[in-house]
């Protein structure tokens, strides 16, 4: 006979809380599991198996969609790899862009930061004052908005 978890056997096994593994099965990413004779939810290998999966998707910073358009295709081996491929680029894409922001927020950060190098009053805080004014990225994004 096959292995049989309950969710709370599961959930130690792939080190996620029994929360999650709900939540997955109510966005389809995890089938419904068998039921025992006293109702309990009763998961297959299958079902860990798509878990692991699911959780290194996550790791990835993949979305649902994502992650559930993956298990799709997964879902269908004998397809072509081009949309995985695909999904991956695009995705990507994504992270690249988001670090871009993350580096010119951290810059910001920096110039702000830069402003204090002594300990003042907060009336004569030059951080708090620059707060109240539009950053330098900011001001560019203004004058683009103006300009269209």
């Amino acid at each position: 006979m096959a292995k049989a978890y309950q969710i709370g056997e599961l959930a130690r096994h792939v080190d996620v809380p029994v929360a999650t593994i709900r939540y997955y099965e109510r966005e389809a990413l995890l089938p419904k599991p068998e039921r025992s004779a006293g109702n309990f939810r009763l998961y297959s290998e299958t079902h860990r198996e798509r878990l692991v999966f699911i959780r290194q998707c996550r790791a990835l910073d993949m979305t649902l969609e994502e992650i559930s358009s993956l298990l799709a295709l997964k879902d269908h081996p004998q397809k072509s790899c081009e949309q995985v491929n695909t999904l991956i680029d695009d995705h990507l894409a994504d992270v690249t862009r988001r670090v871009a922001e993350l580096q010119r927020l951290q810059k910001d950060l920096e110039t702000l930061r830069l402003r204090c190098g002594s300990i003042k009053s907060v009336s004569e805080c030059a951080i708090l004052a620059g707060l109240s004014q539009p950053s330098a990225s900011k001001r560019a994004d203004i004058r683009k908005t103006q300009q269209s």
